[in-house]
């Protein structure tokens, strides 16, 4: 720096904050400025931030090459494993009848509502039938005409012409006994020949007399022709009654079997055409589930399994089932395959076309070597493995699966009981890593 004497200037103005005449003046070439206190303690703080970092870096790093890198890992364990397919089903009934009028009519009663259970023969639909009744009335009154006609000649006309024939007889026998009087005198020259021609025209009347009694009684007997006749018109008013009585029936449409309506449409008025559905009733019987079953478990499922069924209207209501039946074909749009179950012991809730839940047991094992199910890596390959530690490292170790469960599968060869295996999700470990392991 330059140290000058500062002399005031000619004319120049005095403030009392000049410098004064013969006093020494500093004038600095630069100026130099003191950082502050706070600025110095941040950099302070970042660099032994840095510092530490790098430390502990250095520190886990040091770690982990000497003891090796940690890892979550479970162990291979001997115990129980249940393989289960899990699939959505719906409830069937083995019959589904579709109900229908087999006439045309005018619906006038349903006494019946769509959900009820129905006995069989119960009335589900009337027709108007005032036609049908009046003709069924007339069609009776001809049956019981042509009962009445026979009974009659059952029980008149038959004795009556009996009784004729015994009366006819006795004449013929009379006058057979007075015929031969008659010759035996005119031989004697008793009686004239005309007498005697009178006594045979009375002989032959009495024989023809005799003749019609007994065929009169044969026509009235039961292989008579008469009695075939008014048999034959009794049996044809029968049958023109039961006709009547068909079509009086057609009217009433009544439950072919026990079971639930779950569904109607029709209502009283509706004309009906014959053949038209008019009701679904799911007839009672066997309670049935019906599942579409992936085909790649096809090979897991066989008759006679035992499945648990559940709703999600009543999770804790729970019901078994028995598989009973493998579609043998394959819908190739799903890739699928139609299996039933029958339900041994139905819920009540339990209601046609209900959606619901089936696990069915498939295979079990009493004591098998499983690891967890995320443990196994190419899952879906031909050669599947698993990272195994092996004194202190991984090892990249080919398996073969058994059954496979939930969360665990069995484990049929490549590791043992005691050795532990790292989940699939532990992207940054590889194989022949050194590891040090941790069970969760």
């Amino acid at each position: 720096m330059t140290i000058e004497l500062i002399k005031p200037a000619v004319g120049a103005p005095s403030h009392t904050n000049d410098v004064r005449s013969g006093e020494l003046a500093v004038i600095p070439e630069f100026s130099i400025q003191k950082p502050p206190k706070h600025f110095l303690s941040r950099s302070w703080l970042k660099a032994a931030s840095a510092i530490l970092s790098i430390f502990f870096i250095a520190v886990f790093l040091t770690r982990n090459i000497l003891f090796g890198t940690p890892v979550d890992a479970y162990p291979v364990t001997m115990g129980p494993l249940r393989q289960s397919i899990v699939a959505s089903s719906r409830v069937i009934w083995p019959q589904r009848v579709s109900i229908a009028a087999e006439v045309i009519g005018r619906v006038s009663l349903i006494p019946v509502i769509e959900g009820q259970m129905v006995k069989h023969g119960q009335l589900l639909i009337k027709l108007e039938d005032k036609d049908e009744r009046a003709a069924n009335t007339q069609a009776t009154m001809v049956v019981k005409q042509a009962e009445a006609k026979l009974r009659q000649q059952r029980e008149v006309s038959l004795p009556t012409a009996q009784q004729g024939l015994a009366q006819a007889q006795e004449d013929f026998d009379e006058l057979s006994r007075q015929l031969t009087r008659m010759q035996q005198l005119k031989v004697e020259n008793y009686v004239s020949q005309a007498e005697l021609d009178t006594a045979m025209r009375n002989f032959n009347i009495a024989s023809s007399k005799l003749d019609s009694a007994k065929l009169q009684v044969e026509t009235y007997q039961p292989n008579g022709s008469d009695e075939a006749l008014a048999m034959s018109s009794f049996k044809q008013a029968q049958a023109s009654l039961k006709m009547t009585q068909v079509k009086l029936d057609q009217d009433s449409i009544v439950a072919p079997a026990d079971g639930v309506l779950i569904n109607r449409g029709v209502e009283p008025g509706d004309i009906v055409q014959p053949g038209k559905e008019l009701m679904v009733l799911a007839a009672k019987g066997d309670t049935q589930l019906e599942a579409q079953i992936d085909e790649k478990n096809l090979a897991k499922i066989s008759i006679g399994q035992h499945a648990l069924g559940s709703a999600d209207a009543f999770p804790n209501q729970r019901f078994d089932a028995t598989v009973v039946y493998i579609n043998p074909g394959v819908d190739a749009t799903r890739g699928s395959v139609k299996i039933k179950l029958l339900v041994n012991k139905p819920p009540a809730y339990l209601k046609q076309d209900m959606t619901v839940s089936v696990d069915i047991e498939t295979a079990k094992r009493s004591d098998a070597l499983v690891i967890p199910t995320g443990a196994l890596r190419d899952a879906s390959s031909d050669a599947p493995w698993v990272l195994v530690v092996r004194n202190h490292r991984t090892v990249h170790q080919p398996v073969t699966m058994g059954l496979r469960g939930d969360d665990t599968l069995e484990i049929l060869s490549g590791v043992k009981a005691g050795e532990s295996v790292i989940l699939a999700t532990s992207g940054l470990i590889k194989a022949g890593q050194r590891v040090r392991v941790y069970t969760p």
